[in-house]
């Protein structure tokens, strides 16, 4: 099969598990390829291997003081239908010249609607399709969006969810299934591509890495000086952002890493944001978490506030957080042990679920 993956260029992680996805089904001899923008488009480039395209931007996120704002994301999305309109004509072009059998859109709007104009069966990957915030959690723009965005789904064939099936989905909150649509709906399990056996789990650090943006930096400011409060206690810091503040024999800022993994594997705890992704991976590897999210962000919340009920993990909000806050929440997160989901990961494989589907849908 000939597949294309559209994916949305907002941050990297629908263009990293897209391109586990397409790893995955190379090795059964099918041929991908990208579109996408921004810098997932240069992330994907980088990775080799696949033939991408530059596409058309649909949406622009926009944040205020570092949070998400969604009256400023909507405010710089105006021009919304001419970039979903240069978006399908763009897409529906690729199907046609690619001769493409499946299209993937990974929160990609306009890409199924190309699809279905072109006879092509799609699948849409999202973990959200219910909107609010721990600060507005019912408002009507929220409903509004929920609803434009359930309609839009009817249109591809399947919406899989790259998180593991009910009771034990992270992102459940995010998600509001109507009946007549739980069929559509699949709970494909995580995508990852982590070997357990390639990895020493210990627990001799305290790991952190929530993002690069430049209102975190005083939270990393804030862990050096608990570092030096606990001399008991080493820490592992991860951001590609200027201006982390200096390392010392128990605090260690980092840049970009190869494999990050290799430092969540020996860590006894993880410091990060509300991501689907990285809870999974802290998740996988047995780890409790302190989550440091977005309050405007509509689903780190959501995530966070599941992690929390399973006794995974610690949740305080980003533009709360104090030095007291930060080192009470990490000394009750040290006392958590989290549920043991490894078998949970090998039973409920994203990859091989996903690649399932797409033979069957093709059949049919």
């Amino acid at each position: 099969m000939r597949i294309l993956f559209v994916v949305c260029g907002e941050g990297l992680g629908h263009a990293s598990r897209s391109t586990k996805l397409a790893r995955y089904f190379e090795r059964f001899g099918h041929t991908c390829y990208f579109a996408s923008y921004g810098k997932a488009y240069d992330f994907i480039k980088k990775q080799g291997g696949f033939q991408v395209f530059e596409t058309y931007r649909e949406v622009i996120l926009e944040g205020e003081g570092g949070y998400f704002s969604l009256t400023k994301t909507l405010w710089s999305s105006k021009g919304v239908l001419l970039s979903l309109a240069r978006s399908l004509r763009h897409v529906r072009g690729l199907i046609v010249e690619n001769s493409i059998d499946v299209l993937i859109s990974d929160t990609m709007y306009a890409a199924v609607t190309a699809a279905k104009i072109q006879g092509v069966p799609s699948l849409f990957i999202t973990n959200q399709n219910k909107f609010a915030s721990s600060n507005d959690r019912d408002s009507a723009h929220w409903n509004i969006l929920s609803n434009v965005v359930e309609k839009y789904l009817s249109l591809p064939d399947n919406i899989i969810v790259p998180d593991f099936s009910p009771p034990n989905t992270v992102s459940g909150y995010n998600l509001d299934i109507k009946t007549d649509d739980k069929q559509r709906y699949r709970f494909i399990g995580p995508i990852m591509d982590v070997n357990l056996s390639d990895y020493e789990i210990k627990s001799e650090t305290i790991f952190a890495s929530f993002g690069g943006e430049p209102f975190k930096l005083p939270m990393y400011e804030m862990l050096a000086d608990i570092a030096e409060e606990r001399p008991y206690h080493d820490f592992e810091i991860f951001s590609t952002t200027p201006g982390l503040p200096e390392g010392s024999r128990n605090f260690k800022p980092y840049g970009y890493v190869p494999d990050i993994l290799h430092h969540i594997s020996r860590s006894r705890l993880t410091i990060m944001h509300g991501g689907l992704t990285s809870l999974h991976e802290s998740l996988l590897f047995n780890k409790p978490c302190v989550m440091i999210i977005d309050p405007y962000h509509p689903e780190q919340w959501n995530n966070g506030r599941r992690i929390e009920e399973i006794g995974a993990g610690i949740m305080i909000p980003g533009d709360k957080v104090t030095k007291r806050g930060l080192s009470d929440a990490i000394d009750e997160a040290l006392a958590l042990k989290p549920p043991n989901m490894k078998n949970l990961f090998s039973i409920e494989d994203g990859r091989v679920a996903t690649l399932k589907l797409i033979e069957d849908l093709c059949r049919r």
